[in-house]
């Protein structure tokens, strides 16, 4: 048996598995039934796995493509690891499962590969290159500073509305105390 570690912060990450079943027990084997039970869940011996991020992929589907130009194109997998796979990834036949780390859901566990899985291989997803030129506008820079006292409202006393508000509800308060005890 198989045993790897996936971690909660897992992120860029994509495992092949060979399915070693018939063509018509793969559906049954693949998905979550009514009443909870997911065989494949059970053979990867995860605590956590989203059917919606699990992919299975029969190989003859693919047509004119090798499974090895699919993953790099439908999960931009690359990498010498991965360049080093390819003979091998394209000579499988039969069904595949491809989990990409969002298939995990984000929890820790310890996976345990059983029969009819066979763990093909793991591989990072090309990071996204990220350049950008920094924003240099008058807006972009900010400001941390207060305005001076002459220009800032708040120094003088506050602002004008403000001290309208202020007094009206000190008339409207003296009116109703003065109201109530002469009544």
């Amino acid at each position: 048996m198989t045993t790897m570690d996936i971690r909660a912060s897992e992120t860029g990450v994509t495992r092949l598995f060979h399915l070693d079943l018939p063509a018509e027990a793969v559906e049954r084997f693949t998905t979550q039934a009514g009443t909870g039970e997911y065989p494949l869940s059970y053979a990867l011996g995860a605590t956590t796995l989203r059917p919606a991020f699990v992919e299975v992929v029969a190989i003859r589907d693919l047509g004119g493509m090798t499974l090895s130009q699919y993953m790099a194109k439908a999960h931009d997998v690359t990498g010498r690891d991965f360049d080093a796979m390819r003979g091998r990834i394209d000579g499988l036949k039969g069904h595949v499962v491809i989990l990409p780390s969002q298939a995990f859901g984000q929890t820790a566990q310890t996976l345990t590969i059983s029969s009819p899985l066979r763990w093909i291989g793991t591989f990072e997803e090309e990071a996204p290159k990220t350049r950008s030129t920094p924003i240099r506008t008058e807006s972009a820079k900010g400001s941390t500073a207060r305005p001076e006292p002459d220009d800032d409202p708040l120094a003088k006393g506050g602002s004008p509305l403000l001290r309208a508000i202020v007094i009206a509800a000190t008339a409207l308060t003296v009116g109703i105390l003065l109201y109530a005890f002469t009544g």
